[in-house]
């Protein structure tokens, strides 16, 4: 397997990228606390300044560089192979040092079950340990998929090698159009991670706030998940908001109940921006979008509470503005990773 050594500015931080692996990939892998967060190319948290050496762009278009950017010879890590040795100048911090390295495994589907007419769980199994922290995010390289793909488990980790992610299917999407209709129990795929920043901290005492909306549910039920097998429920509640379009989109509430334990402790908010579209069953709950239920249940308390949320980039974006700007909720009481 080829190698090639990368040297950070200013900090000076040295590390190996080997075979195909990204830039970021590399850093992260080392233990570097190079910024980031789809590791996608879509948010351009990632971006770099070449200053020696030769790398192959992989998508030289990405959505996470402005036309500024481009003018400026800035560079995504997490879309970029050392073709040579470098030396890059970026900002690292402690931050974004991985408090768990992702690793490539390869794992094997055991089995796929609905949880609601566009959301499945797909179940697969390591051979190693899969090793993570509630709300963090795996690269999945499926078959027939140029690119690999980020999903969120919704699990724990474990010793077992059991890594369970909810994956929404996206009409014409090719990522999921392979998950859904064409890869078979047994099958194989590379699982590369863990990955993210919004990770549950269980250090802090404040009553947590999860939020989701399509997709975003499976990180927010392993925050849950975690919260729960932390014991942080013993004296913290949880709150777990739930937005979807129609009635028939409303999911999550049967996956919290198995928290039974801390039943009085865990609060379901679901609620629907369009309760008539589908024609299908009356909904006599919460309506509009799902920030607005946040803003409405908690007003001028939210800055006491811990947030996490991930679903669509609209719904992220406004919470996250809602927040900061409206309600000068801290930024570390924050926490999501943005994708595109």
């Amino acid at each position: 397997m080829t190698s090639t050594r990368i040297t950070t500015e200013p900090e000076q931080c040295e590390f190996e990228q080997r075979g195909q692996d990204s830039v970021l990939r590399a850093a992260l892998r080392a233990g570097i606390g190079f910024p980031y967060e789809c590791n996608s190319g879509g948010c351009g948290s990632c971006k770099f300044e070449l200053l020696e050496g030769e790398v192959e762009n992989l998508w030289p278009q990405a959505p996470g560089l402005t036309d500024r950017d481009i003018r400026k010879g800035k560079l995504l890590a997490c879309q970029c192979v050392a073709s040579t040795d470098l030396r890059i100048k970026v900002r690292t911090a402690s931050e974004y040092v991985p408090p768990i390295r992702p690793k490539r495994l390869r794992a094997r589907l055991v089995s796929m079950h609905a949880i609601t007419h566009d959301i499945s769980e797909f179940r697969f199994v390591s051979e190693e340990g899969a090793d993570f922290l509630p709300g963090q995010y795996a690269m999945l390289d499926i078959p027939g998929v140029g690119t690999p793909r980020a999903y969120s488990m919704c699990n724990l980790g474990n010793a077992e090698g059991e890594w369970h992610f909810q994956i929404r299917r996206v009409a014409k999407g090719l990522a999921t159009q392979q998950l859904f209709a064409h890869l078979q129990i047994g099958d194989v795929i590379e699982i590369d991670g863990p990955y993210g920043m919004a990770y549950l901290r269980t250090e802090v005492s404040r009553d947590i706030v999860c939020v989701a909306g399509g997709s975003g549910l499976a990180p927010m039920v392993s925050i849950a998940r975690g919260a729960a097998q932390a014991d942080l429920l013993q004296t913290r509640q949880l709150h777990f908001f739930y937005g979807g379009r129609t009635p028939q989109d409303i999911c999550g509430e049967s996956l919290l109940r198995q928290l039974s334990r801390f039943g009085e402790r865990i609060h379901f908010h679901p609620v629907v921006s369009l309760p008539g579209e589908d024609g299908g069953e009356a909904w006599s709950g919460e309506t509009g979008f799902v920030h607005e239920l946040v803003r409405r249940t908690f007003g001028d308390s939210m800055p006491d509470y811990e947030f996490y949320f991930a679903g669509p980039p609209p719904m992220t974006q406004t919470l996250q503005e809602m927040l900061m700007v409206g309600y000068r909720v801290p930024f570390e009481q924050i926490h999501f990773d943005r994708f595109y």
